[in-house]
């Protein structure tokens, strides 16, 4: 699993000095858990991004975006072709909402 998501979380917390079984009994999880979600060896639930957003003072909206892209990456990550995969994806995602505007 990547840790684009978990790399920035570690960052924030750390700047704050906020201890790791601060966030984990904030989520309702254990402490191993949570070192598993910052190591990305674990991806969080959706609904605790706005937890962890609010603890961590940070916009919501940062962290989906993160946490959208580390399943994106680990989903296409192996593909040989995954720089033209992405590209295929962002042209539909402008043709959608093109569509969906007009409507």
């Amino acid at each position: 699993m990547s840790t684009i998501f978990g790399n920035r979380i570690r960052t924030l917390r750390e700047d704050k000095q906020i201890p790791q079984r601060q966030l984990a009994a904030a989520l309702d999880i254990d402490t191993a858990t949570y070192c598993k979600i910052e190591k990305g060896d674990r991806r969080a639930k959706r609904e605790q991004l706005i937890v962890l957003a609010h603890l961590l003072e940070v916009d919501s909206k940062e962290l989906m975006l993160l946490w959208s892209a580390d399943k994106v990456y680990d989903i296409i990550v192996e593909e040989e072709e995954a720089t033209q995969i992405l590209n295929v994806v962002a042209e539909s995602i402008v043709q959608y909402k093109r569509k969906s505007t007009k409507v």
